[in-house]
């Protein structure tokens, strides 16, 4: 019989128990890097089932400050706020108006936790038209970049006026941030942080969160949002927006990007975000709810590879649930 050769270097024995794994581990997620988007819808007098995402609602005014209160007690790293009008039309007239529903929900937000947790609200038209493109249109029926950057920077001033800490420009027009930085600064907001929508693509993965927005989009936003097969022109949109002023950068989607993900992040030098999107929520939730995957074990999975990745952030919808997991 041949004698077997005994293994020298043994991996195994860093795994052996809880302990020592958590001692080694090369990636690790807390609360603090973890930020809540929530849907705030006008009029609403109670919290609405989103049917595509289960266990995410369009929240009432009421039901948005109780989130969060919830997120400041969880130490989490921000709450991202979207607004649905109960009205919309063509110029996206609801986001620069100071009494709108996002502009409402940032007062609310911000008077309810105060400096507890950083307050975030996306900067674009596409939940305010009755189009649902991300900017005015011009004749041809295409967005107009520079018409559009005009009203972007309207709208910061309005929630800067309303004390959000941080915008996010997810409309992926050429100039955003600089436009924005400039009108921020102008009216005296110097301290307002922008986190860009940098790498942002023309995703399938976006599907639920249309019925999340109440969509009127028609069509694609192909024509502004990046192509998925390009992943030097993320990196290239993340180092405009750097030098444009932004002070943090995102890819998004996040599971389908990781390797855009991982790019950017060795390309700038600002903290990267990026966003566990609805369609990858609502896969996981799916296949859980079939029975075919360990739902608590999977969401951790998932957010401990986008941290893997580079993101420094990660906005997703089990913000919240993930905090109390890692608390365990």
């Amino acid at each position: 019989m041949s004698r077997v050769e005994r293994p020298v270097v043994r991996p195994r024995r860093l795994r052996r128990t809880p302990a020592l794994r958590a001692m080694v581990a090369e990636t690790s997620v807390a609360a603090s890097q973890l930020v809540l988007p929530v849907f705030v819808a006008e009029g609403a007098d109670a919290p609405r089932p989103i049917s595509s995402m289960p266990g995410v609602v369009q929240h009432s005014r009421d039901s948005l400050r109780a989130a969060a209160v919830e997120a400041a007690e969880l130490g989490l790293g921000g709450i991202m706020l979207f607004g649905l009008p109960a009205a919309k039309d063509a110029v996206g007239s609801g986001a620069t108006d100071p009494q709108g529903v996002l502009t409402v929900a940032v007062r609310d937000v911000v008077a309810e936790v105060g400096d507890a947790l950083p307050v975030m609200a996306d900067l674009c038209l596409d939940e305010f038209t009755d189009h649902g493109h991300c900017g005015v249109l011009a004749a041809d029926g295409g967005v107009d970049n520079d018409a559009t950057l005009e009203v972007y920077a309207e709208m910061a001033r309005v929630l800067a006026d309303a004390g959000v800490d941080v915008v996010g420009p997810s409309g992926m027009m050429d100039g955003q941030v600089a436009v924005i930085r400039d009108a921020l600064d102008g009216a005296g907001h110097t301290a307002t942080t922008i986190l860009a929508y940098s790498a942002k693509y023309a995703s399938a993965f976006y599907g639920p969160f249309r019925e999340a927005v109440d969509s009127s989009l028609s069509g694609d936003r192909r024509a502004y949002q990046q192509d998925p097969g390009n992943g030097r022109e993320g990196v290239r949109e993340a180092l405009l927006d750097v030098a444009e002023g932004a002070d943090m950068v995102m890819v998004k989607p996040a599971l389908a990007y990781l390797d855009v993900l991982r790019r950017v992040r060795d390309a700038v030098d600002v903290p990267v975000a990026a966003y566990n999107i609805s369609g990858e929520y609502a896969m996981v939730e799916a296949a859980a709810a079939h029975g075919w995957i360990d739902r608590e074990p999977a969401i951790l999975e998932t957010l401990t590879s986008i941290r893997r990745a580079g993101a420094d952030v990660v906005l997703t919808y089990w913000a919240a649930e993930a905090a109390r997991l890692l608390a365990r």
